[in-house]
């Protein structure tokens, strides 16, 4: 099963509403690694490592967010893969 990382950026009302902990509650749900840390421009950002199937699913979550949230889009873009990364971290 091939990895794959992403990095990903959440637009929107995403900082004070638990974006972050939600975020790494789903990663960890998808046996994903990486981090999620909030922005100085009011967004949230991060990188996510695991399976396509991992990502294509922390995606769609991560669209939704949590219920006081609200994501107005999420950029991604895939770069290299990190090994050694055994967690999902809020940084």
């Amino acid at each position: 099963m091939s990895q794959q990382r992403i990095s990903f950026k959440v637009h929107g009302q995403v900082q004070g509403v638990n974006f972050r902990s939600f975020t790494v509650k789903k990663a960890e749900s998808l046996n994903l690694t990486g981090y999620v840390k909030n922005t100085s421009d009011g967004k949230v950002s991060g990188e996510a490592q695991g399976s396509e199937d991992g990502i294509k699913a922390f995606l769609k979550e991560i669209n939704n967010g949590p219920r006081a949230a609200h994501v107005v889009k999420v950029e991604k873009e895939e770069i290299g893969v990190k090994n050694g990364e055994s967690s999902f971290n809020v940084q």
